[in-house]
């Protein structure tokens, strides 16, 4: 079994719910969300993040708006609808069970307690 492999699905299973965290903060712009996702040390590519946010767009959870830029084209910003936050405080509430049901396996410390 490949390691780097298994590290890097365990990092595509979360993407979407991290992403949408970032974007529930406020409009965000897509360089923002990488870079955000870079510093912690979910490395991400352009090419897999505009493919997500369209998917997301699309299936009625994100909306984006055009915005001027004084230094260069127009930049596209993102925020969830309504239906995005709530599909987002659904992934919490899973994410919060994994955590817990996770560290009730991994903290464990005998084989039968």
């Amino acid at each position: 079994m490949n390691l780097e492999n298994t590290q890097i699905q365990m990092k595509k299973g979360i993407l979407e719910y991290c992403i949408l965290h970032i974007i529930s903060r406020g409009e965000v712009y897509a360089s923002d969300m990488l870079d955000e996702l870079t510093s912690a040390h979910m490395i991400v590519v352009e090419g897999t993040l505009y493919p997500l946010l369209t998917r997301l767009k699309n299936s009625g959870l994100l909306e984006y708006k055009w915005v001027e830029s004084k230094s260069g084209p127009p930049r596209k910003y993102y925020k969830l609808t309504d239906e995005g936050s709530k599909f987002l405080n659904g992934l919490t509430e899973t994410w919060d069970d994994l955590v817990h049901s996770t560290e009730m396996i991994t903290k464990r410390t005998t084989a039968n307690a």
